[in-house]
């Protein structure tokens, strides 16, 4: 892996960066939060449905969750929320980034989400999708074939 930083530490430290940015500039493009609030709630409602769906994915085929060894999984999990998502679990934190993206309603921090969208894919899932090719072969290939990366 080319990358030791666990995902849901790259996640906070992107929050933190929006954080950042919006206490530097603070831009907000939302005069009503009403309607932001309830696109928040939905995105925050995915992302745990997300999340915890592919959690019980792998708990259920007994194989490890563990993204910083992806080489120790044994089965490959093709059902439930995978059935839509090769990767549900960065899906769910991409889409509680993009909730605080709304909240803080500040437009420069759509370009620190891009950014982690990038680096998590670049660094986080082409190396665990070139582990699993390794392991799973032929049937990875054809999941991947079947299912998108992210959504």
């Amino acid at each position: 892996m080319k990358l030791k930083i666990p995902p849901p530490i790259q996640t906070l430290i992107a929050l933190f960066a929006m954080t950042g940015l919006n206490n530097l500039i603070e831009i907000n493009l939302f005069e009503s939060k009403l309607l932001i609030l309830i696109v928040i709630i939905v995105c925050c409602l995915f992302a745990c449905f997300f999340l915890i769906s592919a959690a019980l994915g792998f708990k259920k085929s007994k194989t490890t969750v563990n993204p910083l060894k992806p080489e120790t999984a044994t089965t490959l999990v093709v059902h439930g929320v995978y059935q839509y998502s090769r990767n549900p679990m960065y899906a769910g934190m991409a889409l509680f980034l993009f909730a605080w993206f709304l909240w803080l309603g500040n437009p420069l921090n759509i370009i620190i989400f891009i950014a982690y969208i990038f680096y998590i894919t670049h660094f986080q899932i082409k190396p665990e999708e070139k582990a699993l090719l390794k392991l799973f072969g032929e049937d990875f290939h054809n999941y991947c074939q079947n299912v998108r990366r992210w959504i």
